[in-house]
């Protein structure tokens, strides 16, 4: 439903996305992307995502956090698998990065969590395309607070090895005129570091909370780098879906300029 399931098409597709990204940057420590269909949010996704493969050899991981859609849970769950499956072929599932939350009481092994959750899958094929080699953990973020999610973070930070990224979508169903009001503020407090998003500005306001939590704890800058939404990549513009790339660099890293 989000993405074709041909491989071929979908190959052709994604690369046509990242090859649009005209200045990628670095690869940042952290990223907000969206996870909605590519003809809607692909174009967006893609701006975080091209910056990934000039830095392939060094990212060895990827912590996936996303809103859980179809099946809730008071927890982090991981999917209990030893990979995930897309249209692209197999993606490792960290099996080390999952054993070091095996004491969090915050943290749950659920298949059934990720049986339809789109918000992690959906990233799944640009990450094949860009860092094809690494290990992605994959959590779906329910019902917990920030330092929770802030916690579960801590244990897999890392260094440049270990990439996060937290997918979300900005505001549902507003006008297009009100979404860009409120998609502004909403990304305002995210460059403020202001960890109390809820879920009418953010789909994934608690793993989007725990990131910002963790990236004030060591004096991160968030750069708002695009931002749009389905207004500007269909006709419908009655009611539409927010999307933004916000990148987090480590203090004395280059950002990218905002466009």
């Amino acid at each position: 439903m989000f993405y074709p399931g041909e491989p071929g098409r979908l190959t052709k597709l994604v690369d046509q996305m990242l090859a649009g990204v005209t200045t990628p940057g670095l690869a940042p420590k952290a990223m907000i992307l969206p996870h909605a269909g590519y003809r809607y949010s692909g174009p967006t996704a893609a701006q975080g995502y091209a910056t990934l493969p000039a830095a392939a050899d060094t990212i060895k991981y990827v912590v996936l956090l996303g809103p859980c859609h179809r099946v809730g849970v008071p927890a982090l769950a991981l999917p209990g698998a030893d990979a995930l499956a897309t249209p692209l072929g197999q993606v490792p599932v960290w099996a080390e990065g999952a054993s070091r939350l095996s004491g969090f009481d915050q943290v749950v092994t659920s298949p059934q969590v990720h049986a339809q959750e789109h918000s992690l899958e959906v990233h799944l094929p640009f990450l094949q395309r860009t860092v094809p080699d690494a290990l992605v953990l994959p959590l779906a973020v329910g019902w917990v607070t920030p330092e929770a999610v802030a916690e579960v973070l801590d244990a897999l930070w890392g260094g440049p090895e270990t990439l996060v990224v937290v997918s979300s979508d900005l505001s549902h169903y507003l006008p297009y005129a009100q979404a860009q009001r409120t998609d502004q503020a909403t990304l305002q407090q995210i460059v403020e570091l202001a960890p109390a998003l809820n879920h009418d500005q953010a789909c994934g306001a608690t793993p989007a909370n725990g990131l910002m939590v963790a990236a004030s704890q060591r004096c991160m800058a968030p750069t708002v780098v695009s931002r749009c939404n389905s207004g500007d990549t269909s006709f419908d513009r009655s009611r539409v879906v927010g999307y933004a790339f916000v990148r987090f660099d480590q203090p004395g890293e280059t950002n990218v300029e905002t466009a």
